[in-house]
């Protein structure tokens, strides 16, 4: 019986992590799953959110993600992220600034589509302020 996965996370823009781990949380679209070695498979869509990591005789890592897909195999976790950003290059400031040009677009919509677009930035813009103020409470 193993003790660890091999768990991978990757952007559209790159591999974030790529390694073993003894269990993870992520923020699974009907609230947050946690992942363990020889977990059942699955397949999941994720929503915005920290993705929790525990790698062997390593401190807890948290790398935040916006939308995707977390597959689930006997001994392998893939998390194929529409964005993901490890905690420590999360700013705060630039979130702020995006949830409110999204904010401010919604207000001022031209068209249905500037309407999904900009609301689906608020969403993440959002996601990752609360986040980065979940981080600051921890102590991260």
């Amino acid at each position: 019986m193993g003790t660890v996965f091999h768990l991978d996370i990757v952007s559209a823009e790159e591999s974030i992590y790529s390694g073993a781990a003894e269990f993870l949380v992520a923020p699974a679209e009907m609230g947050e799953v946690g992942i363990y070695p020889r977990h059942t498979p699955m397949l999941t869509r994720i929503k915005s959110g920290m993705v929790r990591i525990k790698a062997p005789l390593k401190e807890e890592e948290l790398i935040y993600v916006s939308g995707g897909m977390l597959e689930v195999q006997p001994d392998t976790v893939t998390i194929l992220a529409d964005t993901a950003v490890r905690s420590a290059d999360l700013d705060e400031a630039k979130a702020i600034e995006a949830k409110l040009a999204a904010e401010e677009a919604i207000a001022n919509r031209k068209s249905e589509m500037d309407y999904v677009r900009a609301q689906a930035e608020l969403i993440e813009a959002t996601a990752q302020i609360s986040a980065i103020r979940k981080l600051k409470k921890r102590g991260h």
